[in-house]
């Protein structure tokens, strides 16, 4: 009875030791799967996805907290501006009707004083909106996109410590997020227009019951300049649309974000109604939502479309320059075997001068 026993045991040790092997194997194998689906092109791209949702969220927590109640000076404004009220009230029940010039003349002074303290909020960041106003989700998501993809509009800054450090810390890790995503992105849409350009150059050929040829085709790099014109051309209309923009305007603000230069001085949803508090309204707010999020959509999949015509030229620049380097060798070659046959004719006629 006791060996069987301590075999009983011994065998329960075993299958409880495989057990917990297979389960580790089985976590490893996931963690595999799950990492290797991440590096292909619809793992990449819901990545990049949710980091900037994961990273809009940590932003609008970080930036509006309670613990920064005077971020926006709107209390100091609001202060301000109801005290100088009552001073120019009071001024006007005291000089308005005894001498109209002192009464001008002071309430011009309190006036500039009080406009040279806006002009100084204003400096200091006083836009009109509170941290939540500021700090909407479309906003976030949109700056989000602008950290990692390194275009850096500059109209929505961090202004907490902690908001500047994770800044530092979401760039540093969305950068080569971004860049992975860039090239899986770009290999994708590139390989889905050469498809669509092979076979429009099929059924633009005429075919004769043939053979048809199977010369390999190489798309142009022409076809990326109309490609990225159209899609310009599109992004243009639509924001001059939705913001009321000069067309040159917004062709303008579409290559400069497409070229990850993001000077700052056009970005839809930042329209004047929805800084001032008098216009500010549900309406505008919600509008401008849906711009930033309009914004958002053409910017990654107009970075996805640079990285698409990053890959045809890249492919027709190596089969130029290797048709190039081909008609150089023939140049040479042919060029070679002339001065053999100049040579090989001048020792010719030296050799039957001398006999």
């Amino acid at each position: 009875m006791n060996r069987q026993n301590r075999w009983s045991v011994r065998s329960n040790g075993s299958q409880s030791s495989l057990r917990s092997v297979n389960r580790k194997e089985k976590c490893k194998d996931f963690c595999r799967k799950t990492i290797a689906f991440m590096c292909t092109q619809v793992g990449v791209g819901g990545l990049i996805v949710a980091y900037a949702l994961v990273g809009a969220a940590s932003f609008i927590s970080i930036e509006t907290d309670e613990k920064q109640p005077n971020i926006t000076y709107g209390e100091e404004v609001k202060q301000m501006r109801n005290e100088y009220a009552s001073k120019l009230y009071k001024l006007a029940l005291k000089n308005n009707g005894i001498n109209e010039t002192i009464w001008r003349n002071q309430m011009n002074e309190k006036l500039l004083d009080y406009q040279n303290f806006l002009v100084g909020m204003i400096k200091k960041g006083y836009d009109g909106r509170t941290l939540k106003q500021i700090w909407s989700f479309p906003a976030a998501l949109m700056f989000c996109l602008s950290v990692f993809s390194m275009i850096g509009y500059g109209n929505l800054t961090p202004r907490t410590e902690w908001g500047k450090a994770t800044t530092v810390i979401y760039a540093t890790f969305g950068i080569p997020l971004y860049i992975l995503y860039f090239l899986n992105i770009g290999k994708v849409l590139a390989k889905t227009f050469r498809w669509l350009y092979h076979k429009l150059h099929e059924c633009s050929q005429e075919t004769d019951g043939s053979m048809p040829n199977r010369k390999k085709i190489i798309v142009p790099s022409s076809a990326c300049v109309w490609v990225m014109s159209v899609y310009i051309l599109l992004g243009a209309g639509m924001f001059s649309y939705l913001e009321s923009w000069d067309f040159k305007n917004a062709v303008y603000f579409c290559v400069t974000s497409l070229c990850k230069i993001g000077i700052g001085d056009y970005v839809p949803g930042t329209s004047i109604n929805a800084t001032i508090p008098f216009f500010t309204n549900p309406d505008t707010q919600s509008e401008n939502h849906t711009k930033l999020i309009i914004l958002f959509t053409y910017i990654l999949f107009g970075m996805g479309l640079v990285a698409m015509c990053y890959q045809i030229a890249r492919e027709d620049i190596r089969v130029k320059i290797k048709e190039i380097t081909e008609d150089v060798e023939l140049c040479m070659e042919d060029l070679r075997c002339r001065l053999a046959k100049c040579c090989n004719g001048s020792g010719r006629e030296i050799e039957n001068y001398h006999s």
